[in-house]
C-alpha cells in the first residue's frame, strides 16, 4: 500500500513538473497559478483513467496506434484538464501537438526514473524478506 501511495505521489509530481516545463517552453501554453493544483490533479487523474481506455480502443480498432498510446492519452488528458477554470489553456494546433509530446516525455522519464530513486531502498529491504531459503529435500 505504501508503494502504491509513493507511486501515486510520483505520478502527480511528474505531472506537475511536465505541465510547468511545457508552460515554460511553449508560449501558447498558459498555466495559471490559481488553478495549478486543480490542473495537475485533473491531468493526472484523466491520464490514469484514459490510458487504459485508449489502450483498449487502440488494440481493438487501431493496433498501429499502440506505439503512440502515451501521446494519445497525454493529448486526451490535456484536453480534459483545459476545461477546468483557472487552470490551463492551450492555443493553436502546433501547441497542442508539442504540449502532448513534451508532457509525455517528461512524465515518462519521471515515472521511469523517480521510482528507481525513491523506491530503491524500500524494495531492497523487501527483497530479503521475500527470498526465503529453500530446504534441501
Amino acid at each position: 500500500m505504501v508503494i502504491f501511495l509513493i507511486r501515486a505521489a510520483i505520478y502527480v509530481a511528474t505531472s506537475a513538473l511536465a505541465l510547468l516545463v511545457t508552460s515554460r517552453i511553449l508560449p501558447d501554453f498558459h498555466l495559471q497559478w490559481s488553478g495549478f493544483f486543480v490542473a495537475v490533479l485533473v491531468f493526472a487523474i484523466a491520464q490514469s483513467i484514459l490510458a487504459p481506455f485508449v489502450a483498449k480502443m487502440a488494440s481493438r480498432y487501431a493496433p498501429a496506434a499502440l506505439g503512440g498510446l502515451g501521446l494519445i492519452s497525454a493529448l486526451a488528458a490535456l484536453f480534459v484538464a483545459q476545461f477546468f477554470p483557472n487552470g490551463l489553456s492551450i492555443n493553436g494546433l502546433l501547441t497542442w501537438v508539442l504540449a502532448a509530446l513534451i508532457v509525455w516525455v517528461v512524465t515518462t522519464l519521471g515515472v521511469w526514473l523517480l521510482p528507481l530513486i525513491f523506491l530503491k531502498k524500500r524494495l531492497a529491504r523487501r527483497a530479503p524478506e521475500r527470498a526465503t531459503p529453500r530446504k534441501a529435500s
